[in-house]
């Protein structure tokens, strides 16, 4: 349970200053959370109010909340690929994980750890634990069964699954586990960006993830002598699937190499949570029809980028 208190904004929460009460404001507010890059890549973390412009469906609203370095609490989900051809990383992956949860979370924040490879696995949720996420950390092991009946896990797919489920894991962990949380909401997806099986697709799961207002970092992590060893000259050549998701929604991919270790990578994506920008304005337009509204942020400056999600669902409020 949170030990703090909050604004009720449409559907986002701010925090209350110095009282014991949850005040219900009967406004909308769409909040975003972005980052700002400087055109060789470098977090741009000192800006104001005054050097950002916003435009839905380009017409121009008023910023009313702007913050830096949100102190809002952060839930994080994990999710790790299991499957056959991510075998000889998952050891990596297991202790990469477990120093980044020992060095991001704060006493408010929250994290869960999913598994996805033939079927989708929670193996630890919402919790401030480091110890119980390591537990969930050491649940890991290869699932690879394309074939038969699988017992369904604690998240489990509603389908006979095989193969690769990275859609269906974005789907699952943003309706059932980010949907109904506040604050800011990140899904790290460390995988080699091959989908084979899921019930849904890649748009479904990026609608998903932008109605829960979830961020999603991908991790492209491929193992490529087991491409080669076993013949197999599709998968793990592109991050095209990841890059879609992560941008659609406001996040960013980043690539494990010989020059950027996992470790690095963990940390590339703490520094850029807290460089974040948090925008919140009332729509011009307040009809609730269920349509995509797209959102453009703009700075003063042709040498920076704003890195945001690209819109959100106008959804009624008993739908959300």
């Amino acid at each position: 349970m949170r030990a703090v208190c909050f604004l009720l904004l449409g559907s986002t929460l701010l925090p209350a200053q110095d009282t014991d009460t949850t005040i219900k404001v009967d406004v909308d507010i769409v909040n975003i959370l972005f980052t700002v890059r400087d055109k060789r890549g470098g977090l741009i973390g000192n800006l104001n109010k005054e050097d950002f412009t916003l435009a839905e469906d380009n017409k121009q609203q008023e910023i009313k909340y702007f913050t830096r370095e949100t102190d809002l609490p952060l839930t994080i989900g994990l999710l790790i690929d299991v499957s056959r051809s991510q075998q000889n990383l998952i050891e990596i992956e297991k202790n990469a994980a477990y120093q980044f949860f020992g060095s991001v979370l704060r006493p408010k924040d929250l994290a869960f750890l999913i598994s996805f490879g033939a079927e989708a696995e929670l193996l630890q949720d919402y919790t401030n634990s480091v110890k119980l996420l390591r537990s969930g950390l050491d649940g890991l092991k290869v699932n690879a069964d394309f074939g038969g009946v699988l017992n369904p896990g604690p998240v489990p797919t509603v389908y006979q699954p095989r193969g690769t489920i990275l859609y269906d894991a974005v789907y699952l962990a943003s309706t059932d586990q980010l949907k109904g949380q506040v604050g800011r909401k990140v899904l790290i997806l460390i995988t080699d960006g091959e989908d084979q099986g899921s019930r849904y697709d890649i748009k479904k799961a990026i609608e998903s993830a932008q109605k829960a207002d979830a961020v999603i970092y991908g991790i492209y992590y491929v193992d490529r002598a087991f491409y080669y060893q076993n013949g197999i000259t599709f998968g793990g050549v592109s991050d095209s699937a990841l890059r879609r998701l992560s941008e659609e929604t406001g996040g960013h991919v980043f690539h494990v190499d010989k020059k950027n270790s996992l470790q690095d990578t963990f940390k590339e994506i703490q520094d850029e949570m807290r460089s974040q920008y948090a925008i919140g304005y009332t729509p011009s337009n307040s009809t609730k029809d269920g349509s995509f509204r797209r959102i453009d942020i703009h700075t003063n400056s042709k040498d920076w980028k704003v890195q945001a999600r690209r819109g959100y669902y106008a959804t009624p409020r008993e739908n959300q």
